[in-house]
C-alpha cells in the first residue's frame, strides 16, 4: 500500500491564497507531463491547457470570474444551491422569482481568488474539444455531467502533481458563465469550451484536515434506498 499517494489524496485541500514566489514554466510543465496520463473516452484526451501569463489578460479574466461568483452568492444567501436542479432533476430552471441576479452580477462581493487573479503565480485555464468528447447524456433532459468525465480527471491530476512540487491550488468554475466574452478573450473557437480555471502557487497555508461525508453517507448496495455500505 502507498501511504504517501493515499495521505496526499486524503490532504490535498484547495488553496486560494499564494506567497509571490513565482511558478516557472518549467515546473508548469513537469506538472502537466505528469497529469497527462490521465484517462479520457476512448484514450482521445480532449484536454487542453492555456497557461495565461499576461498581467493585463489575467485580470480580465479575473474580472469574467467576478459576475458568477456574485450571482453564486446571491443564491447562497438566498437558501439555493447556486444553478442547480429543482423539482425533480431537471435542468436549472433559472434564478428564483426572489433573487434578483441582474443586481447580484453589479454588486460587489470580496472574492479573494478571482480579485488577485492578477497576482496568482500560475493560471491555467482548462479547455474541452466538444469534438473529441463522447457525452452519452446529451439527449436527456436533465443538467448534462457525462463529458467532464473525459476532462476532470486530468484537472485532478494537475492538482496532485502540483502538490508533489510543493505547490497547492484550487479548481473553480466560475469562468464558463462568461464563456462568450472568455472565449474570445483566449482566442477558443467555436468548438471547444472552457472546463475549468485553476490557480497554482506556493500556498499561504496548504489545508489538509479535510472534511468530508464518510462512506456510508454516499454509499449503498444494490440499488437507491439500499443498505448502507459499511467497513467489513
Amino acid at each position: 500500500m502507498n501511504l504517501e499517494l493515499l495521505s496526499t489524496i486524503r490532504s490535498n485541500g484547495s488553496a486560494r491564497s499564494f506567497t509571490d514566489e513565482p511558478v516557472d514554466d518549467a515546473t508548469v510543465y513537469r506538472i502537466l507531463d505528469t497529469a497527462r496520463f490521465a484517462p479520457s473516452g476512448g484514450n482521445r484526451q480532449g484536454w487542453g491547457v492555456i497557461l495565461v501569463k499576461d498581467p493585463a489578460r489575467r485580470a480580465e479574466v479575473g474580472r469574467l470570474c467576478q459576475p458568477g461568483w456574485r450571482e453564486y452568492v446571491a443564491l447562497r444567501a438566498a437558501g439555493y444551491v447556486p444553478f442547480a436542479a429543482r423539482d425533480g432533476g431537471d435542468k436549472w430552471p433559472g434564478a428564483p422569482a426572489e433573487v434578483d441576479l441582474t443586481a447580484a452580477r453589479e454588486r460587489p462581493v470580496p472574492f479573494p481568488l478571482g480579485d488577485d487573479l492578477a497576482t496568482v503565480p500560475a493560471v491555467l485555464v482548462i479547455t474541452a474539444d466538444l469534438q473529441e468528447i463522447a457525452a452519452f447524456d446529451a439527449e436527456l433532459d436533465r443538467l448534462g455531467i457525462i463529458g467532464g468525465a473525459s476532462i476532470y480527471p486530468f484537472c485532478q491530476n494537475v492538482l496532485l502533481a502540483a502538490r508533489a512540487e510543493g505547490l497547492a491550488g484550487v479548481l473553480t468554475t466560475f469562468l464558463a458563465r462568461e464563456e462568450p466574452a472568455a472565449r474570445a478573450l483566449l482566442g477558443l473557437p467555436g468548438h471547444v469550451a472552457i472546463a475549468a480555471l485553476i490557480a497554482l502557487g506556493r500556498p499561504v497555508h496548504q489545508p489538509t484536515k479535510l472534511t468530508r461525508r464518510p462512506v456510508e453517507a454516499f454509499t449503498v448496495i444494490d440499488g437507491w434506498g439500499g443498505a448502507p455500505l459499511h467497513p467489513a
